[in-house]
């Protein structure tokens, strides 16, 4: 399945110049849906994985199902007060800013293979904080896949040294 034609390019979103990939056609498909979660369940097998960590909000959308199929928890990151209980974060940078991502304190054992799943790798800055996350409360990242991938803008550079699976590159 070519999962690229269920990808929406809406040109100057959010801003002048930006080629915005729409992933909810490729949800609203059903059959398009299940076949990339699919893909990152075989993928995510492969790599033995425990855990499923995912930022807001889309990394939800992507690894939850992923999750289910594995028969595994999945463990959200989120940006700062939006959890309820204990957390650790991190600060990381943003084109205009800094940022604050957060998981809870007990989301990740010592030792666990972890899975990090979002829709988008574009610059990296999120799954490297992420990465951070998980790292800090012990766990093993042991694969991170995505939906697209943004080759031009050489994200994996900053994840050097991890496993990446992407469905939909972009060059």
């Amino acid at each position: 399945m070519n999962l690229r034609d269920y990808i929406k390019i809406v040109p100057d979103w959010p801003k002048q110049g930006v080629q915005f990939k729409d992933i909810t056609p490729l949800m609203d498909n059903g059959e398009a849906f299940r076949y990339a979660t699919d893909q990152i369940v075989k993928y995510a097998r492969e790599k033995e994985i425990d855990l499923v960590v995912g930022p807001e909000a889309r990394g939800f959308i992507v690894g939850c199902p992923v999750a289910y199929s594995l028969g595994v928890g999945f463990a959200p990151v989120r940006k700062e007060g939006k959890l309820p209980r204990e957390t650790i974060k991190v600060q990381y940078g943003l084109e205009y800013g800094k940022d604050v991502l957060t998981i809870h304190k007990d989301a990740v054992k010592p030792g666990q293979r972890v899975l990090i799943t979002d829709d988008l790798l574009a610059t990296g800055g999120t799954i490297d904080a992420t990465i951070k996350l998980v790292e800090q409360l012990g766990g093993v990242v042991a694969g991170i896949a995505f939906l697209i991938e943004l080759n031009y803008l050489n994200g994996r550079a900053n994840l050097d040294g991890y496993d990446i699976l992407t469905l939909i590159p972009y060059d």
